[in-house]
């Protein structure tokens, strides 16, 4: 059999230069950075930080508070929770965003390059807010549909849009039970963006007909929760990625927020 040589073997998005840029951009970059525009949607930046502010907004957090941020991309959820939990294990599939969080873990900051026209950058720095206490955090490289058995127990779980981008979202999902306490916090956001370069047709969670009718992402993770959480109520999150100077991804995704029985 003839092995494929590393030129043709299918490159995975998340660890290039372009969606490294773009991810460093949309986690830390400025309003003036990302949407130089006064007419642009700008209700839609700060994702990352929303995403736990709008999860925990009425959720008390224990003393000593434990947290997953699973599908970290480069990490900046993962600090925002470091604000209110004593410990944070930020988890992504890409080693090289796990290597820009964790870069940013260690120095506060990463120069990287926007992309702003054709082959033209503007170097920029994303920093860390200098008020989180950075140790508090720890990033590591891992599978969301495989984790490693030891991650223990966590108090608040955030898997921001990642669901849609698994090729088995389900046994993500059958792993929950055992992460997050009784009592704890679960969120999911999503654009529900099921595309099969990513997920099989058939392991959907929704957007698609059924036997019994046309089905929901957010009916078809009631459906693998509800047996161990109860579903406390759900948020619009719209959000922004900015491509180059005139090329923006609006997006709004779904945030659900899950307590465990």
């Amino acid at each position: 059999m003839k092995h494929k040589e590393a030129r043709d073997l299918p490159v995975n998005i998340y660890e290039t230069d372009k969606l490294l840029a773009e991810y460093l951009l949309f986690h830390y970059g400025s309003a003036d950075e990302i949407l130089p525009y006064e007419f642009g949607p700008g209700g839609a930046l700060d994702f990352a930080v929303r995403c736990v502010s709008a999860g925990l907004e009425t959720f008390k957090l224990p003393a000593g508070a434990r947290a997953l941020d699973l599908g970290c991309a480069v990490g900046r959820s993962s600090f925002e929770l470091a604000r209110r939990c004593s410990s944070v294990v930020g988890i992504d599939f890409s080693h090289r965003f796990i290597e820009a969080a964790q870069r940013l873990r260690d120095h506060g900051q990463l120069s990287y390059s926007r992309l702003d026209e054709g082959a033209l950058c503007t170097e920029l720095i994303a920093h860390v807010p200098a008020e989180i206490d950075r140790s508090r955090v720890t990033f590591e490289p891992g599978d969301a549909m495989n984790l490693r058995p030891d991650l223990g127990e966590f108090d608040v779980v955030l898997m921001a849009n990642l669901i849609d981008r698994l090729s088995e979202p389900s046994r993500c999902l059958e792993r929950l039970a055992s992460l997050v306490k009784p009592g704890g916090r679960l969120v999911i956001t999503s654009p529900y963006t099921w595309l099969e370069e990513f997920t099989p047709r058939e392991n959907w969670l929704g957007g698609q007909e059924s036997e019994g009718g046309a089905i929901t992402t957010l009916q078809g993770l009631t459906r693998s929760l509800e047996p161990n959480f109860i579903f406390e109520g759900a948020t619009d999150l719209p959000f922004l990625i900015r491509e180059h100077s005139r090329k923006f991804q609006w997006s709004v995704a779904q945030a659900t927020f899950w307590s465990r029985r």
